[in-house]
């Protein structure tokens, strides 16, 4: 087992992956811009190293000062958390070269995960239901008319590099094909340096299921069941549940087996999700993850499991602590991610805390790095906290949801609270009939200016 590991990341998930090393006896290093000087991961770990100014690319991507930062505090090993440079195939490549572990798969993995043509292929291959589509990538206007032809119109025009919602358009019919196919070729190009596209059919009412896997690299793997993560706005997911309200038993059953055989035939290392759009009881793979999840704590709640203890135990080379056989669902989780922005217009709102008080109680965790007096910086993502709920049931979960966030208390800085209050008022939320549309169009008739 390792001394002592690094956490080359920043906010709540630094102190989470903190918390699971302190249990397991390990020392953390963590690492931080200068912007997060008195951030909470930095005032947890056992040591810290200023890594750079406050952007990003110039501190917690700069790849050789994480490094380095692993050379002068013997660092043996480094956790990415999620973001940054968890899904970077190439510093895991550094990272080995330096004789260091990096805690997550292999380089190898993320490439071929990292490519959503690669990763479609690679998937088929291994038996997992695909949305219909193109066979690689689509080079002309006129290869994607074709293709938009004989797979059916809407269709959905994809970056091969995207992510994060860039780089995607619609087109619902053969009209709309030239403006969705040149805009999503253009924005691939800006963001990601790569204008190649595929085309898949539009699923018009799907929700968005996505399969917790976990590997030993040796030929083991198990799936953790479902979390739903239908709820979206602008391709950002805002409120995830596990067990999915739409998911039967066998359907979980199905899906599960066939993508831990998948990541087992591969040999993949640690954590990784397999994510799915679901309509009328098929599932149509979309991409894999290849790191830990930013709602990867409704499937540590039914099941019972610390997911980044696991990494940590299967990056040193120990077995995994169970077995498919183990894991038995026990109630039902929901998190909502609350960020520092104003509603309804969504726009980020980084200041300094006055006062911050976690709910508690009962089957709710808050993972967060906020206190009295912390001043958000304006150069990061605005998620600031999470809130996680677990119940016997999901009505006993929504519950106590609302409960959980009336004694939230986050002053200094607008939050996203007023949403989830909000929805929590709607009928579709209790009854869980919604898709990966459904908060979109709500938004468009309330919480209006």
């Amino acid at each position: 087992m390792f001394d002592k590991i690094l956490i080359a990341n920043r906010g709540e998930i630094a102190l989470r992956v903190i918390r699971a090393a302190r249990e397991m006896g390990i020392q953390s290093v963590a690492v931080h811009s200068t912007a997060d000087a008195d951030a909470m991961h930095v005032r947890m770990a056992d040591e810290s190293v200023c890594i750079g100014p406050p952007p990003g690319t110039d501190s917690y991507l700069s790849i050789p000062s994480i490094i380095a930062a692993c050379e002068v505090t013997g660092a043996q090993a480094i956790h990415p958390g999620y973001g940054f440079l968890s899904e970077n195939a190439n510093f895991v490549q550094i990272v080995e070269d330096h004789n260091l572990t990096f805690i997550g798969p292999t380089a190898e993995h993320i490439r071929i995960m990292g490519d959503k043509i690669t990763a479609k292929d690679t998937m088929k291959e291994l038996g997992v239901p695909c949305v219909p589509g193109s066979d690689g990538g689509v080079p002309t206007l006129e290869d994607a008319r074709r293709i938009g032809e004989e797979i059916g119109y809407p269709v959905i025009i994809k970056a091969t590099a995207g992510g994060g919602g860039r780089g995607m358009k619609v087109a619902a019919d053969a009209s709309e094909m030239e403006h969705a196919f040149m805009t999503a070729r253009s924005e691939g190009k800006a963001a990601f340096g790569n204008d190649e596209v595929y085309i898949e059919k539009y699923l018009t009412t799907p929700r968005h299921i996505e399969i917790q896997v976990f590997g030993d690299g040796k030929g083991k793997a198990v799936h953790l069941g479902e979390r739903d993560c239908s709820l979206q706005r602008r391709h950002q997911k805002v409120f995830e549940e596990a067990p999915g309200p739409c998911i039967t038993p066998e359907e979980r059953a199905r899906i599960g087996e066939v993508c831990a055989d998948a990541v087992a035939r591969i040999n993949y290392t640690g954590a990784g999700t397999i994510e799915f759009l679901y309509e009328n009881g098929e599932f149509y793979f979309i991409e894999m993850n290849t790191r830990l999840q930013v709602e990867h704590p409704v499937t540590e709640a039914i099941f019972g499991v610390d997911l980044v203890r696991e990494q940590i135990r299967v990056a040193a080379g120990l077995p995994m602590s169970f077995g498919q056989d183990d894991l038995e669902i026990n109630g039902h989780a929901i998190e909502v991610r609350i960020n520092a922005e104003k509603v309804p217009e969504f726009a980020p709102r980084p200041g300094k805390i006055t006062q911050f008080h976690a709910p508690g109680g009962l089957g709710v965790r808050m993972d967060s790095a906020l206190y009295d007096g912390y001043s958000i910086p304006p150069y990061y993502d605005s998620l600031i906290a999470k809130l996680i709920v677990h119940g016997r049931d999901r009505p006993a979960a929504l519950a106590r949801l609302s409960r959980a966030l009336g004694e939230l208390i986050v002053d200094g800085v607008d939050t996203t609270v007023p949403l989830f209050d909000a929805l929590l008022a709607e009928e579709d939320i209790h009854t869980g009939e919604y898709n990966i549309h459904w908060l979109e169009k709500w938004l468009e008739t309330n919480l209006q200016d």
